[in-house]
């Protein structure tokens, strides 16, 4: 027996898996060997109950997109199938937060889905902006399920040199 069959018979005997030449390093390598793990956990988000929809106690995360132009500040976010009533934007000088809930329109037995990735109940999220902005002058809209905040920047504070006199 070579050499190299020797050694390779050891690598076998030392690592789990079928042995498996890799052409680009020119090795043998070793299968990996990975157990499947049950999930036991309910991927189902929790109905709020009415009227509590605001509470952080049930909440999922919303996503968003955030530019700047030269004036404003621009928050966009995909709110498919959220009514506006349904919706709550808090501004301070430097934070955003958007709250809301996706509410099911019919009860769906577990047992009748055959997918369930669409996240149903409360929402928020809370975004530190990089400047201050307006929050007087702030307008939120929706269209094509799209929520677009508009935040107008304040204007930059203006540094004064002052001379100090004797």
């Amino acid at each position: 027996m070579s050499k190299k069959d020797k050694k390779e018979e050891e690598i076998e005997d030392e690592e789990e898996g079928d042995p498996i030449f890799n052409s680009d390093t020119q090795k043998i390598e070793h299968q990996v060997i990975v157990p499947e793990v049950e999930d036991d956990t309910d991927d189902a988000a929790p109905v709020p109950e009415e009227g509590d929809w605001l509470s952080d106690e049930f909440s999922g995360q919303l996503s968003v997109d955030v530019y700047q132009t030269d004036k404003e500040i621009v928050i966009k976010s995909t709110i498919a199938g959220v009514r506006s009533d349904d919706l709550d934007v808090q501004v301070t000088n430097d934070m955003v937060t958007i709250k809301g809930i996706r509410r099911m329109e019919e009860e769906v037995g577990d047992e009748n889905y055959f997918y369930r990735e669409c996240y149903w109940g409360k929402f928020s999220r809370s975004i530190i902006l990089p400047v201050d902005v307006r929050n007087d002058q702030v307008t939120a809209t929706v269209k094509n399920g799209v929520l677009t905040v508009r935040l107008p920047k304040t204007e930059p504070t203006k540094v004064s040199v002052v001379k100090v006199k004797e």
